[in-house]
């Protein structure tokens, strides 16, 4: 087994054929197929099932690929840095809406203070998009808000969050210092897009409680949501990290979940086959500092009682 053999397999899985991935390498398809039958051969057993002319990946399949694109990132950081002159360290970072939104800037600033010669990469998206390219290897690291779902990475908590309800200060809404759960069955939300950690936590809050989400705006940015509060007389719900800034100019007023059902982290995520590099440790300490939310001191709110 080589890198070659995993360059090729990484291929047929990504192209999902081995006539495409023969074409995208540059050799031939019985070249492909010889090595996904040496990979079988040496790892004793099928990497693929092959039904009416389609590849579908085995589980033996997937575990070879979850140690097979680290591997290969790892070999070609090795080649970089031993053969070419001026190597320059990267760290490429993914972070969702949130965070994006929020911390991150702060936290690469940090780093390049740091460490002022590693070439930083960020990478902004949804909680499902970013646990997508840490599972690719396109992405070293990443700070989420979200649950990651794959048992292949690592998620660490480490920076505390919280939703919080938000509103218009000419809203209905708050004038009163309770709100009942239900009373939020009569309202429109601004959303955030499907895929994102906060829209899944709210949901899935919902739901359980028996209470309908009428959605009559969707984005993708915290300026867009915000926006259609204070101008639309929407609600929403959002991380209380994103309205510091509306909040402490009274644009915008804030209702903050009796209970801890809206509690969450910010977690740091990569791959358990990654190894951590100092650039990586770094980042981890940095993002320590970001610990806590402070600025609600002396600030009116209202309740939502559950």
């Amino acid at each position: 087994m080589t890198i070659r053999h995993l360059r090729i397999f990484i291929e047929v899985v990504d192209s999902g054929k081995m006539s495409t991935a023969a074409k995208n390498l540059f050799i031939s398809q019985p070249t492909v197929s010889q090595a996904i039958k040496e990979l079988e051969e040496h790892y004793g057993g099928l990497l693929f099932e092959r039904l009416s002319r389609k590849l579908y990946i085995t589980p033996k399949g997937e575990r070879l690929l979850s140690y097979a694109r680290n591997v290969v990132e790892q070999f070609d950081g090795l080649e970089e840095a031993m053969v070419q002159d001026g190597y320059v360290k990267k760290i490429r970072i993914g972070a969702t809406n949130t965070v994006g939104n929020s911390i991150l800037g702060d936290v690469t600033n940090t780093l390049k203070a740091i460490s002022p010669h590693t070439e930083i990469y960020s990478y902004v998206n949804n909680t499902q998009n970013i646990e997508e390219k840490l599972l690719k290897s396109e992405l070293d690291i990443a700070i989420v808000e979200g649950m990651v779902k794959s048992p292949d990475l690592v998620s660490i908590p480490e920076v505390n969050d919280f939703l919080v309800l938000l509103c218009s200060p000419n809203h209905p809404l708050a004038q009163r210092d309770t709100i009942e759960l239900r009373d939020l069955s009569n309202e429109s939300f601004a959303m955030r897009e499907q895929g994102s950690g906060t829209r899944e936590l709210f949901e899935r809050y919902m739901l359980e409680k028996g209470v309908p989400i009428r959605v009559s705006f969707e984005g993708n940015s915290s300026d867009s949501i915000k926006k259609a509060v204070v101008e639309n007389q929407l609600l929403a719900v959002l991380s209380i990290r994103l309205v510091e800034e509306e909040v402490r100019n009274g644009e915008i007023h804030v209702v903050l979940n009796t209970g801890n059902d809206w509690d969450r982290y910010f977690s740091i995520v990569y791959h358990k086959n990654k190894v951590v590099t100092d650039e990586m440790s770094s980042l981890i300490e940095i993002v320590k500092d970001y610990k806590y939310v402070d600025f609600l001191q002396g600030v009116s709110t209202g309740k939502l009682l559950n």
